[in-house]
């Protein structure tokens, strides 16, 4: 077991700073630009989708995804995210893998991101842990996303956290009559719709990173030797600089790393 032996100036917008931290995996996390994402644990397949291409984008950009450890939107940014970008804030001890269907997520976590916790090893979850849980999740990231919520889910609690900090609040646009919670949001002009993924990315991004990670994507993709039609249908303006550049060369109609 391992305490944070340092201060981590985001949690002095909660209502009392906590007075032990336990983490297992890679502190460095704590260091970066965070975006806290929070949801029900049985959302629709639409609102997984989208969260788990918000909290891939974010990640991508060098934003580490803050989320609870727990099923459903939790599990979603958390996966989103890839285990090496991101922080699972728990409601019970850093060696307890709970839920025990996240098993195999937590220790991934564990091994490449960051398990935190203000509960001893051994700790098992307690209806009060979770909201002590919420407060965390939402002091360590610069906003809150709701990807989905009822009016009366636990969710909204997170959301109450947020408003008391006055942290911005982000939703997904949902229809009417699904996640009533994040539509009341809205509604009461307490929260900010996402339509644009990569312009809210773009808010918290380094656009070096993005740039960096779009190349990388780009030679991994060139180095299966895709046809040139291919390689132009999906990166149209990066072939063209490529080729200029010497970095690929066309052959038979095909790209080749040169």
């Amino acid at each position: 077991m391992s305490r944070v032996t340092f201060e981590i100036p985001e949690l002095a917008s909660m209502k009392k700073y906590p007075k032990e931290l336990f983490y297992r995996g890679n502190l460095e996390l704590l260091q970066r630009t965070k975006v806290s994402i929070v949801g029900s644990r049985k959302p629709t397949k639409y609102s997984r989708m989208m969260v788990e291409k918000l909290s891939g984008e974010l990640a991508k950009g060098g934003v580490c995804v803050v989320s609870g450890g727990a099923m459903g939107i939790d599990a979603t940014a958390h996966l989103g995210a890839k285990s090496t970008d991101t922080i699972a804030v728990l409601p019970c001890g850093a060696d307890v893998r709970y839920p025990a269907v996240n098993k195999n997520m937590l220790i991934d976590i564990e091994k490449n991101g960051l398990l935190l916790s203000q509960f001893e090893d051994g700790f098992a979850a307690t209806p009060w842990s979770f909201v002590v849980r919420n407060e965390l999740v939402v002091a360590l990231g610069s906003v809150l996303v709701v990807g989905e919520a009822e009016i009366d889910s636990g969710t909204m609690r997170s959301v109450e956290f947020a408003l008391a900090m006055g942290k911005e609040i982000f939703v997904l646009p949902q229809r009417l009559g699904e996640s009533c919670g994040t539509n009341r949001l809205l509604k009461e002009k307490k929260a900010e719709a996402i339509y644009d993924i990569d312009a809210f990315v773009a808010r918290f991004c380094n656009p070096e990173k993005i740039m960096e990670k779009k190349e990388d994507e780009f030679l991994l993709f060139c180095a299966a030797n895709p046809t040139y039609d291919e390689a132009v249908a999906k990166f149209p303006q990066r072939v063209f600089e490529a080729e200029l550049s010497g970095e690929i060369e066309v052959v038979n109609g095909a790209i080749r790393l040169a």
